[in-house]
C-alpha cells in the first residue's frame, strides 16, 4: 500500500475587518446581555421556590447559587473577550473553527504540512487556503 485516504482538521481564520470586528462585538454584547436576564430570571426563581419551600432553603441557595455563578462567568467571558477583540489590530488572524477535509497520504509527503491545512476568510469570501 503506497497511500491511504484520511480525514484532516482545517483550520478556518478570519482576517479581522471594521465589519467582523463589528459582527463580533454585538454578538458579545448580546451575550454578556443575554446573561444579565438569565441572573435576573434565575433570582426570581430561587425567590419563588424559597417561598413555596423554605424549609429546603439552603439547597434552592446553593443549586441558584451555582446558575448564577455559571452566568456570571459566561458574561465575564464576554466581556474579557469583547475587550480583548477591541485592542485587536485590523488585519489580525482570528480563528474562527475547524472543518474536516479527506486527503490521500503517500509515501514521502510532508506529514506536517498537510496537518497544517489552513483557510484564510475576509468578509466571508475565502482569499487563501494554505498547507
Amino acid at each position: 500500500m503506497n497511500s491511504i485516504l484520511v480525514t484532516v482538521p482545517v483550520t478556518v481564520k478570519a482576517k479581522l475587518t471594521e465589519k467582523l470586528r463589528e459582527h463580533m462585538l454585538n454578538e458579545l454584547t448580546k451575550m454578556a446581555e443575554q446573561m444579565e436576564l438569565e441572573i435576573k430570571q434565575i433570582n426570581i426563581d430561587r425567590q419563588r421556590e424559597l417561598n413555596q419551600h423554605p424549609e429546603q432553603g439552603e439547597q434552592i441557595v446553593r443549586f441558584f447559587g451555582a446558575e448564577v455563578n455559571k452566568r456570571q462567568r459566561n458574561r465575564e467571558d464576554a466581556l474579557n473577550r469583547k475587550e480583548a477583540l477591541e485592542k485587536l489590530q485590523l488585519g489580525a488572524e482570528i480563528v474562527q473553527g475547524t472543518l474536516e477535509h479527506q486527503v490521500e497520504l503517500r509515501v514521502g509527503a510532508d506529514f506536517r504540512e498537510i496537518m497544517n491545512a489552513e483557510i484564510l476568510l475576509e468578509d466571508d469570501k475565502i482569499i487563501a487556503i494554505r498547507g
